[in-house]
């Protein structure tokens, strides 16, 4: 009988060899991914091996203390095995298939994969073994007398493998058993993006309509003022009142509507934890230009992506919700390209960096390579602002005056850094994890963001 995995966990250890496999496989997560396959051969079960060695105990035992009833219990196992021998009734096809939805998901969602088994005869009971990725966990777990289902846990964000199923399944008479190896594929784990809803604009904006109300005359629904009536205007913007005091015709002025073009710059260069919450800056900075980017497309404006640090990695600027999806998955591997230190950044890719565009820049301020980047950026005449995600203070190891003067320089070296950005006329948001993004962007909101000329 088929049964789908249960939504709790608690019915998981309530059954003790469902338990019993679940502890094993959380082991096999720990010691991480088998490398080597599994043999394809059927071999010894446990349920043989243990009456050879009842068998083989029984025997020594008879030859040492010449009893000869110890022959009886020695052939006892083997009477056993003769008679529960499944004879021409054990499997010669074994092959799993898996069903595992969603690919795409964010974190903390279900992954529900379905591991099927076809055979060509009779089989006994199951016997799984997890390896799960690092990104995922094991939640629940059901195993049927045609295969296995799994409800996976997604941790953290990230492309991870989710690992493979070794299922042992043994013969009718549970004396022998042969592995089949399922690889359950990879799945994309976005990040939860931070709730974002303003959108500071640049002074200067692209000619393109959009939803941003601007200085300049067009066609929006904002009135701004009035003027003199000029001949072939529609009569419907005619204002009465100013009409009727002046005694001249007065049309309403309408300000014009455009479009922004917004780009994310991620500082991948470090990765640092706060010691006393265990936040990660690049966690935190990708779930903060999650929702800033989701914030922008909303309101129909185009947004690109520049990724700096192991790899260079960068996406043109676009618009609609498959533009946020393929900037998200365009950076899920940047954990692996901080493993390889790659040269230092030349040049900024052109196509990335449309002309006066706003830049938000993510970063902890922990690198002094991130300040030769944005110098690269207001060279270019783009609009910058610097988003700092905060990581805490380092934990210092002595407690003394030498200690206390290492945490002071410290605090010193991040704040020349700000003390530079603001300087070039960079504004410096400070962003608090957990709260919403809006808090720092408000103070952008009271002018309009400026910037240098190419």
């Amino acid at each position: 009988m088929s049964a789908e995995p249960s939504e709790a966990a608690d019915p998981v250890t309530a059954d003790p060899v469902t338990a019993r496999i679940l502890a094993r496989s959380t082991r096999a997560t720990a010691d991480g991914l088998p490398s080597s396959p599994p043999s394809p051969h059927w071999r010894a079960a446990e349920r043989t091996l243990r009456l050879l060695s009842v068998a083989t105990v029984a025997a020594a035992a008879a030859l040492l203390t010449g009893h000869a009833w110890l022959l009886a219990l020695a052939a006892a196992p083997a009477v056993l095995l003769a008679l529960a021998a499944p004879g021409g009734s054990r499997p010669t096809d074994l092959a799993a298939t898996a069903t595992v939805a969603p690919r795409r998901c964010f974190e903390g969602e279900r992954i529900t994969a379905r591991i099927e088994l076809r055979h060509d005869g009779r089989t006994g009971p199951l016997d799984p073994t997890i390896a799960l990725g690092p990104g995922v966990a094991l939640e629940a777990l059901t195993v049927r007398a045609t295969g296995v289902d799994l409800a996976l846990r997604a941790d953290s964000w990230g492309r991870w493998s989710l690992g493979t199923v070794d299922i042992d399944v043994h013969d009718a008479g549970a004396l022998a058993r042969r592995t089949v190896r399922t690889d359950l594929g990879t799945a994309d784990v976005f990040p939860v993006p931070a709730t974002a809803r303003l959108t500071p604009i640049p002074v200067r904006l692209p000619e393109r309509l959009g939803e941003h109300t601007t200085r300049h005359d067009g066609t929006g629904v904002e009135v701004v003022g009035v003027r003199p009536y000029v001949h072939g205007e529609r009569q419907r913007r005619i204002h009465w009142p100013s009409t009727t005091r002046r005694g001249s015709i007065q049309i309403n002025q309408f300000a014009a509507e455009r479009a922004s073009d917004a780009v994310v710059l991620l500082d991948t260069f470090d990765d640092v934890h706060d010691p006393a919450t265990g936040l990660s800056s690049l966690d935190e900075s990708l779930r903060a230009a999650a929702g800033l980017t989701r914030a922008y497309l909303r309101r129909h404006d185009r947004v690109g992506l520049i990724a700096v640090g192991g790899q260079l990695r960068w996406l043109t600027a676009g618009s609609g919700d498959r533009q946020f999806h393929r900037m998200v998955e365009s950076v899920l591997e940047v954990r692996q390209d901080r493993v390889h230190r790659g040269p230092a950044l030349s040049r900024l890719p052109l196509p990335a960096l449309p002309g006066h565009a706003l830049v938000y820049a993510f970063t902890p301020l922990a690198d002094q390579r991130i300040l030769e980047v944005l110098g690269r950026i207001g060279d270019h005449g783009n609009p910058l602002v610097v988003v700092e995600v905060p990581v805490g203070e380092p934990v210092v190891e002595r407690d003394d005056e030498t200690g206390a003067l290492a945490l002071r320089l410290w605090h010193a070296e991040r704040e020349a850094m700000r003390a530079a950005l603001r300087a070039r006329g960079v504004p410096v948001a400070r962003y608090t994890p957990g709260e919403a993004l809006d808090l720092a962007l408000a103070p952008l909101l009271r002018r309009r963001i400026g910037g240098g000329s190419r």
